[in-house]
Protein backbone atom coordinates (compact mmCIF):
# COMPACT_ATOMS: atom_id res chain seq x y z
CA UNK A 1 0.00 0.00 0.00
CA UNK A 2 1.35 3.42 -1.01
CA UNK A 3 0.11 6.44 0.89
CA UNK A 4 2.23 9.43 -0.22
CA UNK A 5 3.39 11.04 -3.44
CA UNK A 6 6.94 9.93 -2.65
CA UNK A 7 6.22 6.20 -2.86
CA UNK A 8 3.11 6.35 -5.02
CA UNK A 9 3.34 4.29 -8.18
CA UNK A 10 1.50 7.14 -9.90
CA UNK A 11 3.36 10.22 -8.62
CA UNK A 12 6.72 9.06 -7.28
CA UNK A 13 8.77 9.84 -10.39
CA UNK A 14 7.46 13.40 -10.44
CA UNK A 15 8.79 14.06 -6.95
CA UNK A 16 11.86 11.83 -6.77
CA UNK A 17 14.12 9.39 -8.55
CA UNK A 18 14.68 5.68 -8.11
CA UNK A 19 18.31 6.34 -7.18
CA UNK A 20 17.47 8.56 -4.21
CA UNK A 21 14.54 6.40 -3.10
CA UNK A 22 16.85 3.40 -2.84
CA UNK A 23 19.12 5.35 -0.49
CA UNK A 24 16.24 6.05 1.89
CA UNK A 25 14.36 2.77 1.57
CA UNK A 26 13.60 0.58 4.60
CA UNK A 27 16.17 -1.97 3.46
CA UNK A 28 18.82 0.73 3.03
CA UNK A 29 18.13 2.16 6.48
CA UNK A 30 18.32 -1.23 8.17
CA UNK A 31 21.49 -1.98 6.21
CA UNK A 32 23.00 1.28 7.51
CA UNK A 33 22.08 0.36 11.10
CA UNK A 34 23.80 -3.00 10.58
CA UNK A 35 26.83 -1.14 9.20
CA UNK A 36 26.85 0.95 12.36
CA UNK A 37 26.71 -2.11 14.63
CA UNK A 38 29.37 -4.05 12.73
CA UNK A 39 31.69 -1.04 12.50
CA UNK A 40 31.33 -0.52 16.25
CA UNK A 41 32.31 -4.13 16.89
CA UNK A 42 35.34 -3.82 14.60
CA UNK A 43 36.45 -0.61 16.30
CA UNK A 44 36.15 -2.22 19.72
CA UNK A 45 38.03 -5.32 18.56
CA UNK A 46 40.90 -3.17 17.31
CA UNK A 47 41.13 -1.43 20.67
CA UNK A 48 40.71 -4.58 22.76
CA UNK A 49 37.36 -3.59 24.23
CA UNK A 50 35.85 -6.86 22.99
CA UNK A 51 37.69 -10.00 21.82
CA UNK A 52 39.89 -9.41 18.79
CA UNK A 53 38.05 -11.95 16.65
CA UNK A 54 34.57 -10.70 17.56
CA UNK A 55 34.49 -7.72 15.23
CA UNK A 56 35.23 -9.68 12.08
CA UNK A 57 32.90 -12.50 13.12
CA UNK A 58 30.04 -10.07 13.72
CA UNK A 59 30.69 -8.31 10.41
CA UNK A 60 30.58 -11.58 8.47
CA UNK A 61 27.44 -12.86 10.16
CA UNK A 62 25.26 -9.77 10.12
CA UNK A 63 23.63 -9.20 6.74
CA UNK A 64 20.51 -7.29 5.83
CA UNK A 65 19.28 -10.14 3.64
CA UNK A 66 18.91 -12.27 6.78
CA UNK A 67 16.59 -9.79 8.48
CA UNK A 68 12.95 -10.73 8.99
CA UNK A 69 11.38 -7.36 8.17
CA UNK A 70 7.89 -8.37 9.26
CA UNK A 71 9.21 -9.33 12.68
CA UNK A 72 11.28 -6.15 12.82
CA UNK A 73 8.23 -4.02 12.03
CA UNK A 74 6.04 -5.77 14.61
CA UNK A 75 8.62 -5.45 17.38
CA UNK A 76 9.35 -1.83 16.45
CA UNK A 77 5.65 -1.06 16.89
CA UNK A 78 5.94 -2.37 20.44
CA UNK A 79 9.31 -0.87 21.41
CA UNK A 80 8.89 2.41 19.54
CA UNK A 81 12.40 2.23 18.07
CA UNK A 82 13.93 -0.29 15.64
CA UNK A 83 17.34 -0.84 17.25
CA UNK A 84 16.47 -3.28 20.04
CA UNK A 85 14.42 -5.48 17.68
CA UNK A 86 17.26 -5.34 15.15
CA UNK A 87 19.91 -6.24 17.73
CA UNK A 88 17.82 -9.20 18.85
CA UNK A 89 17.91 -10.61 15.32
CA UNK A 90 21.62 -9.85 14.85
CA UNK A 91 22.51 -11.63 18.08
CA UNK A 92 20.70 -14.73 16.84
CA UNK A 93 22.74 -14.69 13.61
CA UNK A 94 26.17 -14.55 15.17
CA UNK A 95 28.22 -16.80 17.50
CA UNK A 96 29.82 -13.66 18.92
CA UNK A 97 26.46 -11.93 19.15
CA UNK A 98 26.85 -11.17 22.85
CA UNK A 99 29.30 -8.41 21.88
CA UNK A 100 26.92 -6.66 19.47
CA UNK A 101 25.79 -3.17 20.53
CA UNK A 102 28.46 -3.09 23.25
CA UNK A 103 28.21 0.20 25.16
CA UNK A 104 25.99 1.90 22.58
CA UNK A 105 22.49 3.30 22.82
CA UNK A 106 19.61 3.30 20.37
CA UNK A 107 20.17 6.87 19.24
CA UNK A 108 23.84 6.17 18.49
CA UNK A 109 22.90 3.53 15.95
CA UNK A 110 19.97 5.42 14.46
CA UNK A 111 21.98 8.64 14.12
CA UNK A 112 24.86 6.81 12.46
CA UNK A 113 22.45 5.14 10.05
CA UNK A 114 20.95 8.52 9.19
CA UNK A 115 24.41 9.98 8.67
CA UNK A 116 25.35 7.17 6.29
CA UNK A 117 22.13 7.72 4.36
CA UNK A 118 22.63 11.48 4.26
CA UNK A 119 26.18 11.04 3.02
CA UNK A 120 24.95 8.92 0.13
CA UNK A 121 22.15 11.39 -0.47
CA UNK A 122 24.58 14.30 -0.58
CA UNK A 123 26.72 12.43 -3.10
CA UNK A 124 23.69 12.23 -5.38
CA UNK A 125 22.89 15.90 -4.79
CA UNK A 126 26.53 16.80 -5.54
CA UNK A 127 26.37 14.95 -8.84
CA UNK A 128 23.12 16.67 -9.77
CA UNK A 129 24.41 20.11 -8.81
CA UNK A 130 27.45 19.54 -11.02
CA UNK A 131 25.22 18.55 -13.94
CA UNK A 132 23.01 21.59 -13.41
CA UNK A 133 26.09 23.83 -13.30
CA UNK A 134 27.13 22.47 -16.68
CA UNK A 135 23.65 23.01 -18.11
CA UNK A 136 23.32 26.57 -16.82
CA UNK A 137 26.86 27.41 -17.92
CA UNK A 138 26.02 26.41 -21.46
CA UNK A 139 22.81 28.47 -21.41
CA UNK A 140 24.59 31.52 -19.99
CA UNK A 141 27.25 31.30 -22.68
CA UNK A 142 24.89 30.60 -25.57
CA UNK A 143 22.56 33.49 -24.71
CA UNK A 144 25.21 35.85 -23.35
CA UNK A 145 24.22 38.61 -25.79
CA UNK A 146 20.53 37.78 -26.28
CA UNK A 147 18.61 40.91 -25.35
CA UNK A 148 15.42 40.69 -23.36
CA UNK A 149 13.50 42.88 -20.94
CA UNK A 150 14.56 42.79 -17.33
CA UNK A 151 11.52 42.96 -15.09
CA UNK A 152 10.95 44.30 -11.59
CA UNK A 153 7.55 44.09 -9.91
CA UNK A 154 6.48 42.16 -13.05
CA UNK A 155 6.99 45.29 -15.18
CA UNK A 156 9.71 46.17 -17.68
CA UNK A 157 12.68 47.72 -15.91
CA UNK A 158 15.94 47.73 -17.89
CA UNK A 159 17.40 45.67 -20.73
CA UNK A 160 19.22 42.50 -19.68
CA UNK A 161 20.36 39.43 -21.57
CA UNK A 162 19.00 35.95 -21.15
CA UNK A 163 22.57 34.81 -20.57
CA UNK A 164 22.80 37.23 -17.65
CA UNK A 165 19.59 35.81 -16.20
CA UNK A 166 20.97 32.26 -16.51
CA UNK A 167 24.26 33.36 -14.95
CA UNK A 168 22.33 34.66 -11.93
CA UNK A 169 20.76 31.21 -11.61
CA UNK A 170 24.16 29.61 -12.11
CA UNK A 171 25.87 31.69 -9.43
CA UNK A 172 23.50 30.44 -6.75
CA UNK A 173 24.03 26.81 -7.77
CA UNK A 174 27.79 27.33 -7.68
CA UNK A 175 27.44 28.64 -4.14
CA UNK A 176 25.36 25.62 -3.16
CA UNK A 177 28.14 23.39 -4.46
CA UNK A 178 30.63 25.33 -2.34
CA UNK A 179 28.31 25.05 0.67
CA UNK A 180 28.25 21.30 0.21
CA UNK A 181 32.04 21.17 0.37
CA UNK A 182 31.91 23.18 3.58
CA UNK A 183 29.10 21.40 5.38
CA UNK A 184 30.15 17.78 4.83
CA UNK A 185 33.11 17.83 7.24
CA UNK A 186 31.11 19.88 9.73
CA UNK A 187 27.86 17.94 9.64
CA UNK A 188 28.61 14.32 8.70
CA UNK A 189 29.56 13.19 12.19
CA UNK A 190 29.78 9.83 13.86
CA UNK A 191 27.57 9.37 16.91
CA UNK A 192 28.61 7.39 19.97
CA UNK A 193 27.65 8.59 23.42
CA UNK A 194 25.93 5.77 25.21
CA UNK A 195 22.88 6.22 27.39
CA UNK A 196 23.36 9.88 28.37
CA UNK A 197 26.15 10.89 26.03
CA UNK A 198 29.05 10.43 28.46
CA UNK A 199 30.29 7.06 27.16
CA UNK A 200 30.30 5.80 30.75
CA UNK A 201 29.41 2.31 29.52
CA UNK A 202 32.90 2.06 28.03
CA UNK A 203 34.73 3.11 31.19
CA UNK A 204 35.74 6.15 33.19
CA UNK A 205 38.78 6.86 31.07
CA UNK A 206 39.60 7.74 27.48
CA UNK A 207 38.50 4.35 26.14
CA UNK A 208 35.10 5.54 24.98
CA UNK A 209 36.57 8.51 23.13
CA UNK A 210 39.13 6.23 21.47
CA UNK A 211 36.36 3.86 20.39
CA UNK A 212 34.39 6.74 18.92
CA UNK A 213 37.43 7.92 16.98
CA UNK A 214 38.09 4.42 15.66
CA UNK A 215 34.41 4.06 14.77
CA UNK A 216 34.59 7.30 12.80
CA UNK A 217 37.54 5.91 10.87
CA UNK A 218 35.73 2.65 10.20
CA UNK A 219 32.73 4.51 8.76
CA UNK A 220 34.70 7.40 7.20
CA UNK A 221 32.64 9.90 9.16
CA UNK A 222 34.03 12.85 11.08
CA UNK A 223 34.75 12.50 14.79
CA UNK A 224 33.13 15.22 16.92
CA UNK A 225 34.60 16.52 20.15
CA UNK A 226 31.48 15.69 22.09
CA UNK A 227 28.24 13.74 21.80
CA UNK A 228 25.55 15.51 19.78
CA UNK A 229 22.43 13.57 20.84
CA UNK A 230 20.65 16.84 21.65
CA UNK A 231 22.76 19.23 19.55
CA UNK A 232 21.03 18.75 16.22
CA UNK A 233 22.46 21.74 14.37
CA UNK A 234 24.34 19.54 11.91
CA UNK A 235 21.21 17.73 10.81
CA UNK A 236 19.33 21.03 10.69
CA UNK A 237 22.07 22.54 8.52
CA UNK A 238 21.74 19.72 6.01
CA UNK A 239 17.95 20.11 5.92
CA UNK A 240 18.27 23.85 5.45
CA UNK A 241 20.93 23.34 2.79
CA UNK A 242 18.42 21.26 0.84
CA UNK A 243 15.83 23.98 1.40
CA UNK A 244 18.27 26.57 0.03
CA UNK A 245 18.71 24.49 -3.10
CA UNK A 246 14.94 24.24 -3.32
CA UNK A 247 14.67 28.01 -3.06
CA UNK A 248 17.05 28.53 -5.98
CA UNK A 249 15.28 25.91 -8.07
CA UNK A 250 11.91 27.41 -7.18
CA UNK A 251 13.07 30.82 -8.40
CA UNK A 252 14.04 29.33 -11.77
CA UNK A 253 10.75 27.45 -11.96
CA UNK A 254 8.68 30.54 -11.23
CA UNK A 255 10.52 32.49 -13.92
CA UNK A 256 9.92 29.70 -16.44
CA UNK A 257 6.23 29.50 -15.55
CA UNK A 258 5.73 33.23 -16.10
CA UNK A 259 7.99 33.48 -19.16
CA UNK A 260 6.19 30.56 -20.82
CA UNK A 261 2.78 32.20 -20.54
CA UNK A 262 1.18 32.95 -23.91
CA UNK A 263 1.39 36.69 -23.40
CA UNK A 264 5.17 36.54 -22.90
CA UNK A 265 6.24 33.36 -24.71
CA UNK A 266 9.98 33.80 -24.20
CA UNK A 267 10.74 30.24 -23.11
CA UNK A 268 9.03 26.90 -22.85
CA UNK A 269 9.91 23.57 -21.30
CA UNK A 270 11.26 20.81 -23.58
CA UNK A 271 8.61 19.40 -25.87
CA UNK A 272 7.62 15.81 -25.14
CA UNK A 273 4.42 14.56 -26.79
CA UNK A 274 1.50 14.92 -24.38
CA UNK A 275 3.64 16.31 -21.56
CA UNK A 276 1.69 19.09 -19.89
CA UNK A 277 -1.39 18.20 -21.89
CA UNK A 278 -4.92 18.97 -20.78
CA UNK A 279 -7.71 16.40 -20.57
CA UNK A 280 -10.02 18.82 -22.35
CA UNK A 281 -7.95 21.55 -24.07
CA UNK A 282 -5.86 20.11 -26.92
CA UNK A 283 -3.71 23.23 -27.25
CA UNK A 284 -2.23 23.14 -23.73
CA UNK A 285 1.49 22.67 -23.01
CA UNK A 286 1.64 23.35 -19.30
CA UNK A 287 5.07 23.82 -17.64
CA UNK A 288 4.79 20.62 -15.63
CA UNK A 289 8.39 20.32 -14.44
CA UNK A 290 8.39 23.90 -13.19
CA UNK A 291 5.12 23.34 -11.36
CA UNK A 292 6.55 20.27 -9.61
CA UNK A 293 9.76 22.16 -8.76
CA UNK A 294 7.77 25.01 -7.27
CA UNK A 295 5.80 22.60 -5.08
CA UNK A 296 9.01 20.81 -4.07
CA UNK A 297 10.58 24.11 -3.09
CA UNK A 298 7.72 24.82 -0.70
CA UNK A 299 7.90 21.31 0.81
CA UNK A 300 11.63 21.68 1.43
CA UNK A 301 11.17 24.97 3.25
CA UNK A 302 8.43 23.44 5.37
CA UNK A 303 10.58 20.43 6.25
CA UNK A 304 13.51 22.67 7.15
CA UNK A 305 11.25 24.27 9.72
CA UNK A 306 10.37 20.86 11.16
CA UNK A 307 14.02 19.97 11.60
CA UNK A 308 14.70 23.34 13.21
CA UNK A 309 11.90 22.56 15.66
CA UNK A 310 13.70 19.31 16.42
CA UNK A 311 16.71 21.26 17.68
CA UNK A 312 14.73 22.33 20.75
CA UNK A 313 15.40 19.18 22.77
CA UNK A 314 14.99 18.52 26.46
CA UNK A 315 17.99 17.64 28.60
CA UNK A 316 20.28 14.78 27.45
CA UNK A 317 17.79 12.87 25.30
CA UNK A 318 14.83 14.36 23.48
CA UNK A 319 11.36 13.15 24.39
CA UNK A 320 9.88 13.67 20.96
CA UNK A 321 11.49 16.39 18.79
CA UNK A 322 14.05 13.91 17.40
CA UNK A 323 11.21 12.01 15.72
CA UNK A 324 10.60 14.95 13.39
CA UNK A 325 13.85 14.11 11.60
CA UNK A 326 12.65 10.59 10.80
CA UNK A 327 9.94 12.12 8.63
CA UNK A 328 11.57 15.31 7.35
CA UNK A 329 15.08 14.15 6.41
CA UNK A 330 14.26 11.27 4.02
CA UNK A 331 11.44 13.29 2.49
CA UNK A 332 13.68 16.34 2.01
CA UNK A 333 16.39 14.35 0.25
CA UNK A 334 13.92 12.66 -2.07
CA UNK A 335 12.14 15.93 -2.83
CA UNK A 336 15.39 17.87 -3.35
CA UNK A 337 16.87 15.26 -5.66
CA UNK A 338 13.60 15.03 -7.55
CA UNK A 339 13.50 18.81 -7.95
CA UNK A 340 17.09 18.83 -9.22
CA UNK A 341 16.18 16.09 -11.68
CA UNK A 342 13.21 18.09 -12.97
CA UNK A 343 15.31 21.27 -13.19
CA UNK A 344 18.07 19.57 -15.16
CA UNK A 345 15.43 18.22 -17.55
CA UNK A 346 13.73 21.59 -17.96
CA UNK A 347 16.90 23.67 -18.36
CA UNK A 348 18.86 21.24 -20.54
CA UNK A 349 16.11 21.21 -23.14
CA UNK A 350 14.75 24.70 -22.56
CA UNK A 351 13.22 26.19 -25.71
CA UNK A 352 14.36 29.81 -25.91
CA UNK A 353 12.42 32.19 -28.16
CA UNK A 354 14.89 35.03 -28.69
CA UNK A 355 12.56 36.68 -31.21
CA UNK A 356 9.86 36.94 -28.56
CA UNK A 357 12.40 38.38 -26.15
CA UNK A 358 13.31 41.09 -28.64
CA UNK A 359 9.67 41.77 -29.48
CA UNK A 360 8.83 42.12 -25.81
CA UNK A 361 11.83 44.36 -25.29
CA UNK A 362 10.48 46.82 -27.86
CA UNK A 363 6.83 46.39 -26.90
CA UNK A 364 6.89 49.45 -24.65
CA UNK A 365 8.18 51.61 -27.51
CA UNK A 366 11.46 52.53 -25.84
CA UNK A 367 10.30 53.05 -22.27
CA UNK A 368 12.73 50.38 -21.11
CA UNK A 369 15.66 52.76 -21.77
CA UNK A 370 14.11 55.70 -19.91
CA UNK A 371 16.76 55.48 -17.20
CA UNK A 372 19.50 55.56 -19.84
CA UNK A 373 18.10 58.81 -21.23
CA UNK A 374 17.74 60.27 -17.75
CA UNK A 375 21.35 59.43 -16.85
CA UNK A 376 22.56 60.81 -20.18
CA UNK A 377 20.69 64.06 -19.62
CA UNK A 378 21.56 64.44 -15.93
CA UNK A 379 25.09 65.85 -16.43
CA UNK A 380 23.56 68.76 -18.35
CA UNK A 381 20.50 69.64 -16.26
CA UNK A 382 20.92 67.72 -12.98
CA UNK A 383 19.52 64.36 -12.01
CA UNK A 384 16.16 65.45 -10.58
CA UNK A 385 15.26 67.77 -13.48
CA UNK A 386 16.35 65.03 -15.90
CA UNK A 387 14.09 62.56 -14.09
CA UNK A 388 11.12 64.91 -14.40
CA UNK A 389 11.73 65.60 -18.09
CA UNK A 390 11.97 61.91 -18.96
CA UNK A 391 9.05 61.07 -16.67
CA UNK A 392 6.81 63.47 -18.60
CA UNK A 393 8.02 62.01 -21.89
CA UNK A 394 7.23 58.49 -20.65
CA UNK A 395 3.79 59.59 -19.49
CA UNK A 396 3.05 61.02 -22.93
CA UNK A 397 4.29 57.83 -24.61
CA UNK A 398 1.96 55.70 -22.47
CA UNK A 399 -1.01 57.96 -23.15
CA UNK A 400 -0.45 58.34 -26.90
CA UNK A 401 1.31 55.03 -27.77
CA UNK A 402 4.00 57.12 -29.45
CA UNK A 403 7.61 55.97 -29.31
CA UNK A 404 9.77 57.46 -26.57
CA UNK A 405 12.46 58.58 -29.01
CA UNK A 406 9.91 60.53 -31.06
CA UNK A 407 8.62 62.33 -27.99
CA UNK A 408 12.13 63.09 -26.78
CA UNK A 409 13.03 64.54 -30.16
CA UNK A 410 10.18 67.04 -29.78
CA UNK A 411 11.46 68.36 -26.45
CA UNK A 412 13.51 71.52 -26.83
CA UNK A 413 14.82 71.11 -23.28
CA UNK A 414 16.29 67.77 -24.26
CA UNK A 415 17.51 68.26 -27.81
CA UNK A 416 19.14 71.51 -26.79
CA UNK A 417 21.41 69.45 -24.55
CA UNK A 418 21.77 66.17 -26.46
CA UNK A 419 22.03 65.86 -30.25
CA UNK A 420 19.98 63.30 -32.18
CA UNK A 421 22.83 60.81 -32.67
CA UNK A 422 23.62 60.77 -28.97
CA UNK A 423 19.96 60.54 -28.08
CA UNK A 424 19.37 57.59 -30.38
CA UNK A 425 22.39 55.90 -28.85
CA UNK A 426 20.90 56.36 -25.41
CA UNK A 427 17.69 54.77 -26.66
CA UNK A 428 19.46 51.65 -27.93
CA UNK A 429 18.82 48.85 -25.39
CA UNK A 430 22.00 47.05 -26.44
CA UNK A 431 24.00 50.07 -25.27
CA UNK A 432 22.51 50.02 -21.78
CA UNK A 433 23.55 46.65 -20.37
CA UNK A 434 25.99 48.02 -17.82
CA UNK A 435 28.23 45.23 -16.56
CA UNK A 436 25.78 42.44 -17.43
CA UNK A 437 28.07 40.63 -19.86
CA UNK A 438 31.13 41.17 -17.67
CA UNK A 439 29.34 39.62 -14.70
CA UNK A 440 28.00 36.82 -16.89
CA UNK A 441 31.52 35.98 -18.06
CA UNK A 442 32.81 36.05 -14.48
CA UNK A 443 30.25 33.45 -13.42
CA UNK A 444 30.82 31.31 -16.52
CA UNK A 445 34.57 31.27 -15.95
CA UNK A 446 34.42 30.72 -12.21
CA UNK A 447 36.54 27.77 -11.17
CA UNK A 448 35.35 25.26 -8.64
CA UNK A 449 35.43 21.65 -7.54
CA UNK A 450 32.83 20.87 -10.19
CA UNK A 451 35.67 21.06 -12.74
CA UNK A 452 35.79 24.72 -13.83
CA UNK A 453 33.24 25.17 -16.62
CA UNK A 454 32.48 21.58 -17.55
CA UNK A 455 31.78 18.21 -15.96
CA UNK A 456 32.14 14.95 -17.88
CA UNK A 457 31.57 16.53 -21.21
CA UNK A 458 31.73 19.84 -22.91
CA UNK A 459 33.30 23.22 -22.56
CA UNK A 460 30.93 26.17 -22.65
CA UNK A 461 31.41 26.58 -26.40
CA UNK A 462 30.57 22.95 -27.09
CA UNK A 463 34.10 21.61 -27.61
CA UNK A 464 35.31 18.68 -25.60
CA UNK A 465 36.37 19.88 -22.21
CA UNK A 466 36.96 18.44 -18.82
CA UNK A 467 36.47 14.69 -18.55
CA UNK A 468 36.29 12.61 -15.44
CA UNK A 469 35.93 15.29 -12.81
CA UNK A 470 33.10 13.65 -10.88
CA UNK A 471 33.81 12.91 -7.24
CA UNK A 472 33.12 9.64 -5.45
CA UNK A 473 33.94 9.94 -1.77
CA UNK A 474 37.04 11.91 -2.67
CA UNK A 475 38.60 9.00 -4.56
CA UNK A 476 39.21 9.91 -8.17
CA UNK A 477 41.65 8.35 -10.57
CA UNK A 478 40.76 9.83 -13.92
CA UNK A 479 42.53 11.45 -16.79
CA UNK A 480 41.54 15.05 -17.22
CA UNK A 481 41.62 16.97 -20.46
CA UNK A 482 40.73 20.56 -19.68
CA UNK A 483 40.21 23.68 -21.73
CA UNK A 484 39.94 27.02 -20.05
CA UNK A 485 37.70 29.37 -21.99
CA UNK A 486 36.99 33.07 -21.80
CA UNK A 487 33.91 34.32 -23.62
CA UNK A 488 33.71 31.01 -25.38
CA UNK A 489 37.23 31.14 -26.77
CA UNK A 490 39.86 28.65 -25.72
CA UNK A 491 42.79 30.65 -24.40
CA UNK A 492 44.85 27.80 -23.02
CA UNK A 493 44.91 24.04 -23.02
CA UNK A 494 46.05 21.75 -20.27
CA UNK A 495 46.53 18.04 -20.71
CA UNK A 496 47.07 16.50 -17.33
CA UNK A 497 47.80 12.89 -16.46
CA UNK A 498 47.15 12.87 -12.77
CA UNK A 499 45.98 10.91 -9.77
CA UNK A 500 43.57 12.37 -7.26
CA UNK A 501 44.17 11.29 -3.71
CA UNK A 502 41.67 10.66 -0.95
CA UNK A 503 43.08 13.51 1.12
CA UNK A 504 41.94 15.96 -1.52
CA UNK A 505 38.31 14.92 -0.93
CA UNK A 506 37.30 15.17 -4.56
CA UNK A 507 38.74 18.63 -5.14
CA UNK A 508 41.24 18.68 -7.95
CA UNK A 509 44.59 20.07 -6.85
CA UNK A 510 44.65 21.50 -10.34
CA UNK A 511 42.40 24.22 -8.92
CA UNK A 512 43.36 23.83 -5.28
CA UNK A 513 45.21 26.64 -3.47
CA UNK A 514 48.09 25.14 -1.55
CA UNK A 515 48.78 25.46 2.14
CA UNK A 516 50.68 28.72 1.66
CA UNK A 517 47.73 30.29 -0.09
CA UNK A 518 49.38 30.65 -3.51
CA UNK A 519 47.70 29.28 -6.63
CA UNK A 520 49.50 26.20 -7.86
CA UNK A 521 51.78 26.08 -10.85
CA UNK A 522 49.27 24.47 -13.17
CA UNK A 523 46.69 27.17 -12.59
CA UNK A 524 49.29 29.89 -13.04
CA UNK A 525 50.41 28.46 -16.33
CA UNK A 526 46.88 27.88 -17.55
CA UNK A 527 45.93 31.48 -16.87
CA UNK A 528 49.00 32.64 -18.80
CA UNK A 529 48.22 30.74 -22.00
CA UNK A 530 50.86 28.03 -21.70
CA UNK A 531 50.43 24.50 -22.97
CA UNK A 532 51.42 22.20 -20.15
CA UNK A 533 51.77 18.48 -19.67
CA UNK A 534 52.12 17.14 -16.14
CA UNK A 535 53.93 13.83 -15.72
CA UNK A 536 54.92 11.64 -12.79
CA UNK A 537 58.62 11.56 -12.14
CA UNK A 538 59.43 7.86 -11.67
CA UNK A 539 62.86 8.57 -10.27
CA UNK A 540 62.96 7.27 -6.69
CA UNK A 541 65.79 9.56 -5.68
CA UNK A 542 64.22 12.68 -7.10
CA UNK A 543 63.13 15.43 -4.74
CA UNK A 544 60.37 16.30 -7.18
CA UNK A 545 57.10 14.38 -7.26
CA UNK A 546 56.00 15.73 -10.63
CA UNK A 547 57.64 17.29 -13.65
CA UNK A 548 56.20 20.07 -15.75
CA UNK A 549 57.09 19.56 -19.42
CA UNK A 550 56.43 22.95 -20.93
CA UNK A 551 56.42 24.30 -24.47
CA UNK A 552 55.43 27.94 -24.25
CA UNK A 553 54.84 30.37 -27.03
CA UNK A 554 56.41 33.04 -24.89
CA UNK A 555 59.57 31.01 -24.33
CA UNK A 556 60.84 28.95 -21.41
CA UNK A 557 62.39 31.98 -19.81
CA UNK A 558 58.93 33.52 -19.48
CA UNK A 559 57.60 30.37 -17.86
CA UNK A 560 60.53 30.17 -15.48
CA UNK A 561 60.06 33.82 -14.56
CA UNK A 562 56.36 33.18 -13.96
CA UNK A 563 57.15 30.28 -11.66
CA UNK A 564 59.78 32.26 -9.79
CA UNK A 565 57.29 35.09 -9.29
CA UNK A 566 54.94 32.54 -7.73
CA UNK A 567 57.64 31.41 -5.28
CA UNK A 568 58.43 28.13 -7.01
CA UNK A 569 61.86 26.51 -6.76
CA UNK A 570 62.61 25.96 -10.46
CA UNK A 571 65.35 23.97 -12.20
CA UNK A 572 65.63 24.30 -15.98
CA UNK A 573 66.92 21.15 -17.69
CA UNK A 574 67.14 19.67 -21.15
CA UNK A 575 64.95 16.80 -22.24
CA UNK A 576 63.08 15.20 -25.11
CA UNK A 577 60.47 17.94 -24.93
CA UNK A 578 63.10 20.65 -24.94
CA UNK A 579 63.69 22.29 -21.64
CA UNK A 580 62.05 20.76 -18.59
CA UNK A 581 60.80 22.84 -15.69
CA UNK A 582 60.97 21.04 -12.38
CA UNK A 583 58.87 22.75 -9.73
CA UNK A 584 59.65 21.82 -6.16
CA UNK A 585 56.82 21.22 -3.74
CA UNK A 586 58.94 23.02 -1.18
CA UNK A 587 58.83 26.12 -3.33
CA UNK A 588 55.35 27.01 -2.25
CA UNK A 589 53.44 24.72 -4.55
CA UNK A 590 52.77 21.87 -2.18
CA UNK A 591 49.51 21.03 -3.89
CA UNK A 592 51.61 19.60 -6.73
CA UNK A 593 52.71 16.76 -4.48
CA UNK A 594 50.36 13.99 -3.32
CA UNK A 595 51.87 14.14 0.12
CA UNK A 596 51.05 17.82 0.36
CA UNK A 597 47.72 17.78 -1.45
CA UNK A 598 45.69 18.95 1.49
CA UNK A 599 42.59 21.10 0.92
Amino acid sequence: MNTSALDSRVFRNLFGTQEIREVFSDEAYVSCMIDAETALSRAQSVLGVIPAEAGESITQCCEVKKINFERLANETDIVGYPVLPLVNQLVEMCPKGDFIHWGATTQDIMDIASMLQMRKGLQIVRKQLAELIQTLTKLAHTYRDTLMPGRTHLQHALPVTFGYKCAVYLSSIQRHYARLDELEPRCLLVQLGGAAGTLASLGNDITGVRVRKQLAQELQLNDPDITWHVARDGVAEIANFLALIGGSLGKMALDIIIMSSNEIGEVSEPFVPHRGASSTMPQKRNPISSEVILAASKILRSNAGLVLDGMVSDFERASGPWHLEWVAIPESFIIASGALHQTIFAMSGLVVNSDAMLTNLHSTRGLIVAEAVMMGLAPFVGRNPAHELVYEACKTSIETSEGLIDILMKSEQIISKIDEKHLRGLCDPAQYLGGATIMTDAVINRRGAWGNVAINGQLINGTNGVKGMNSANGKIKDKVNGANGTNGHVDSTIETNCTYFESVEGISWYDLPNERGDSNVMKSLAMSNYEVELQMDDSTDSQYEYTLDTAAEGGHEAVAQLLVEHSADVNLQGGEHGNVLQASAAGGHGAMSPADAQP
